[in-house]
């Protein structure tokens, strides 16, 4: 997979995902990082990229020709263009599968008050990791090549290791334990000692319906997602 990030601040995530799992991938070829800096588009010395929105208001825009430029250097007819964004819908685990299938991914970081509102048209995908604001997309961009990177094939040497994890088929992850058996007077559960398999599956589909019970009960309402579409837009040739 090749990935390509628009972002004036690319060491912030060159270096989150320079180490760990997603590294391995980047350095076995399995995951390809590009930057693009819309700094590199504009024509003053100042190189700069944001401006006063019209009509007032508080903070700076950024600019839509920089952007515009950036985008369009790297974007092919596979590419799936997606701009980190509050507006957008929530990223999720259905949405990182998703993405996980495409062949170039370009993610947009927004920063500062937003950005020129001319680019949406340009953008396929407006996605948010929440309810929250950042100061900018570079955080929630680094999080979401990571869900999507770990989805990828080669990135874990054992299959199937993501096929078990919180959020599969809208539930938590059962609880688990390793080494010692006894850890300050608390035991590991007998079921998982024994050796039974269909036991096990069994106790682990228990404990997991009842922590999702507990701690995420909206998972257990929660039909199938819809929302989480990558359904490309038409995009405007006009310059």
């Amino acid at each position: 997979m090749k990935v390509d990030v628009i972002t004036a601040f690319p060491e912030m995530i060159d270096q989150a995902l320079g180490a760990s799992i997603v590294g391995r991938a980047r350095k076995a070829g399995i995951l390809k990082l590009g930057f693009v800096n819309p700094r590199d588009f504009t024509t003053d010395k100042h190189k700069t990229i944001d401006d006063r929105p019209y009509g007032g208001g508080p903070g700076m825009l950024m600019m839509a020709e920089p952007l515009h430029q950036a985008i369009k250097k790297v974007r092919k007819k596979t590419s799936v263009v997606i701009l980190t964004s509050p507006r957008g819908q929530t990223f999720s685990q259905q949405l990182a599968k998703k993405l996980a299938k495409k062949r170039h991914l370009i993610f947009v970081c927004g920063h500062y008050e937003g950005i020129d509102a001319r680019i949406y048209p340009e953008v396929d995908l407006e996605v948010s990791l929440g309810d929250f604001i950042l100061t900018g997309g570079e955080l929630a961009t680094c999080a979401m090549i990571d869900a999507v990177t770990r989805l990828r094939p080669g990135t874990f040497k054992k299959d199937g290791v993501t096929s078990s994890e919180s959020f599969e088929e809208n539930l938590l992850e059962a609880p688990q334990y390793t080494r010692p058996e006894v850890w300050r007077g608390k035991r590991v559960p007998a079921v998982l000692l024994g050796g039974n398999h269909k036991e096990i599956e069994k106790w682990k589909h228990e404990q997991a319906l009842a922590l999702t019970k507990k701690l995420r009960p909206d998972l257990l309402c929660k039909a199938s997602p819809k929302q989480d579409t990558v359904k490309k837009k038409k995009t405007s040739t006009k310059k």
